[in-house]
């Protein structure tokens, strides 16, 4: 017969992790089951090795922070690095971005989206693959909350001339100046392409009502 004291905890029976759990793609959680309506969440679309995502959070420990990334080891490190922080105020989803914004994500309750370092496609016949586009826009200042941001940046400037263009030209948007990231804010593909002496694109809009 096993002992009272024996048996495993709770603690122990559920190992802590920040990614979203689902069984498959239809299966994820109300939103709101995870992120308190009552305090700002920003979204940090392809969150690569979460440099950028845990340096913010970190920074912010009143803003809840989601990270949107498909690659599930990069996903794991994540999730091993934000348990060693003991930040209480990310998660991440292993998803598609649009698909992501339009299944998860509800209207207007995102403060700020980050789009940083995108793949840039840069073949011509692989344009079509990119992220931005008007759909990809739509979901943007949809879940924006009025007065919202999306900061984007890149090293790509063909793509960031791209997106510019896409931007200014929607009226659901106005020019914001782009935000000054710390050193330590820095994604590790802008270490990399800043090492190389690449100039870097970089913008900021706002969500009009």
């Amino acid at each position: 017969m096993c002992n009272k004291s024996t048996l495993p905890t709770p603690d122990t029976d559920t190992p802590k992790t920040c990614i979203i759990q689902q069984a498959h793609l239809t299966d994820l959680p109300a939103f709101h089951e995870v992120f308190d309506p009552a305090r700002p969440v920003e979204v940090d679309i392809g969150c690569g090795k979460g440099r950028f995502l845990l340096a913010r959070a970190t920074a912010n420990p009143g803003i809840q922070f989601l990270g949107i990334e498909r690659l599930l080891p990069r996903v794991r490190k994540i999730d091993r690095k934000v348990q060693r922080a003991g930040l209480d105020n990310v998660r991440i989803i292993r998803l598609e971005a649009a698909y992501t914004l339009q299944y998860f994500i509800p209207e207007h309750s995102v403060q700020r989206f980050y789009v940083l370092f995108p793949d840039p496609w840069p073949k011509r016949r692989h344009h079509k693959r990119r992220l931005f586009d008007e759909a990809f826009r739509t979901l943007l200042w949809t879940r924006l909350v009025p007065g919202g941001e999306v900061q984007v940046a890149t090293d790509h400037l063909d793509y960031f001339a791209e997106m510019q263009n896409q931007l200014d030209a929607d009226p659901r948007f106005e020019s914001v100046p782009a935000m000054e990231r710390a050193p330590e804010e820095q994604t590790d593909f802008e270490l990399i392409f800043r090492g190389k002496g690449f100039p870097i694109g970089a913008a900021g809009y706002r969500a009009l009502p």
